[in-house]
């Protein structure tokens, strides 16, 4: 994929997220990377959605130098990095202070998986991150937050539960590109607000049983999938 390309996925993956309602204002991002090349593209910071164009994502390396644009990139680019470096299976990240999971990420509850819907797209709970310390919020915040980001999922899987609640904060999900990413925000933050009510219907509501949680997951993802379509058959 090339650069133009790259800034071009980014920027319509940026314009699904507000165009779904997961974000208002300039409350949220999304960014793409080319793995081999070692570079990230990102939405610039502070930007409205409905008046970015392609050409003013933001071309930034490993390290967050800027390599191409004229605007400066989105403030949460090093979490995006640490995030990027931490999991180089993905491809793409997406940023939110959507309502319902944002509240869970504010009430420091991770989004329990009560039902099939959630077990679709994620295998299990949506984990939270601990809190950052007073040191890790004055010095180096955006980077420090993808750091408790990778340390919450040392022993979890990051393909098989592409998202996470940052304490205090909001959701970051990810996917195997930025259109994916997005799609992973969309689901999540549908979950989260089924979680809600769930549990406003009745608060002591155990998680969905292992075995059911296992096949609806697996049924979609895996090399056991049977899910849908594949993209051999022949639909005429």
């Amino acid at each position: 994929m090339s650069f133009t390309e790259l800034k071009k996925a980014v920027w319509e993956a940026n314009l699904e997220l507000f165009k779904a309602g997961l974000v208002v204002l300039t409350w949220g991002n999304v960014s793409g990377i080319d793995h081999q090349e070692g570079v990230v593209a990102i939405k610039p910071s502070g930007v409205a959605y409905e008046k970015m164009g392609p050409e003013d994502m933001v071309l930034v390396d490993l390290e967050g130098k800027v390599i191409s644009g004229y605007l400066r990139p989105s403030s949460d680019t090093p979490t995006h990095l640490e995030i990027y470096r931490a999991f180089p299976k993905i491809a793409g990240i997406a940023h939110t202070h959507s309502l319902f999971a944002s509240a869970f990420a504010q009430a420091k509850r991770e989004i329990p998986c009560l039902g099939t819907t959630h077990a679709d797209a994620f295998w299990g709970a949506i984990p939270l991150t601990r809190p950052l310390t007073p040191e890790e919020v004055e010095e180096g915040y955006e980077k420090n937050t993808g750091k408790v980001i990778v340390e919450r999922f040392q022993e979890l899987d990051p393909l098989a539960v592409p998202a996470v609640l940052v304490a205090r904060h909001g959701p970051f999900t990810w996917g195997c590109s930025p259109r994916e990413a997005v799609r992973h925000s969309f689901i999540l933050e549908k979950v989260a607000e089924m979680a809600w009510v769930t549990l406003s219907l009745r608060p002591d509501c155990p998680s969905l049983v292992k075995y059911i949680l296992d096949k609806h997951h697996r049924r979609r993802h895996g090399p056991g999938a049977y899910y849908g379509q594949r993209r051999s058959d022949n639909h005429d």
